[in-house]
């Protein structure tokens, strides 16, 4: 059985990631040169063009820990036109990333976002107007109070925007909260929790107690506030297209690994 490196030949990829999260599919786009897509069954699950296994741009082996998670990526290879595109392909970007760059780095990984829980967008609130204090405080409020109740972890919430320290004790019941790593579970939460500046809003949907779109909602109550009263320009309005693509592709990679066999982080 022949190899596939994922990016349109059988040639090494050259490069390794820069950092923990990056895209390692940013390559010029090269012509599809498999017909056939289906998904290899053994201790994981692998993607294979025409009978060639796929492997990563850094050149290992693309192991996939679920068969939904394998039927996705094998649903964006299918979708491929006369161009391998990347860019519509985000749970095989995050998959090469999970592989190539966050196993070699989790502890650093886990560590970033549990940075974020310590000046996470939840803890600080508008002063004015009543409307919008009382938006975040709807959403963003049973967060924390969750927070309290299911992680031990009590933050310290403010107004206006000076930086506030959080406890040591609360940071550390967050961290703990990551743990035992998962390469591809991490990914998907640092994706999550840059796009939306909130560490407390990821973990609370990896655990079960926001549905998606509240946590998409919650995530910005600030921004559609300001669209409600001042509206969007067509650039932003782009923007937030691309940010939800990336948000909706980062929330299936962790449902997909959330099985009956993998008990939710």
């Amino acid at each position: 059985m022949t190899e596939s490196n994922g990016n349109g030949s059988d040639k090494p990829a050259s490069g390794a990631p820069k950092g923990p999260i990056t895209d390692t599919m940013a390559k010029p786009l090269a012509k599809r040169f498999y017909k056939d897509v289906t998904v290899g069954e053994g201790a994981f699950f692998q993607i294979l063009l025409d009978g060639r296994v796929v492997r990563t741009p850094g050149k290992r082996a693309l192991l996939l820990p679920s068969r939904t998670l394998a039927d996705f990526i094998a649903a964006e290879w299918q979708a491929q036109g006369a161009a391998i595109n990347p860019g519509i392909m985000p749970l095989t970007r995050f998959a090469n990333t999970a592989i190539d760059a966050v196993s070699d780095a989790q502890k650093e990984v886990a560590n970033d976002i549990a940075a974020y829980a310590g000046r996470d967008l939840l803890c600080y609130r508008a002063v004015a107007p009543p409307e919008l204090t009382r938006l975040q405080a709807a959403s963003w409020d049973p967060v924390i109070h969750w927070a309290r109740e299911a992680l031990s972890a009590h933050f310290t919430v403010v107004e206006g925007v000076m930086p506030v320290e959080q406890p040591v004790l609360t940071l550390k019941k967050f961290s703990a909260a990551l743990e035992p790593h998962d390469a591809f579970k991490l990914t998907a939460l640092h994706v999550l929790t840059t796009l939306t500046g909130s560490a407390l809003l990821a973990l609370a949907y990896a655990r079960g107690f926001l549905p998606s779109e509240d946590f998409w909602t919650a995530a910005h109550v600030d921004e559609d506030y300001q669209i409600a009263h001042w509206g969007q320009d067509e650039e932003a309005a782009h923007r937030r297209v691309l940010r939800r693509q990336e948000f909706d592709a980062a929330c299936r990679l962790l449902a997909s690994l959330q099985t009956d066999e993998q008990p939710r982080i």
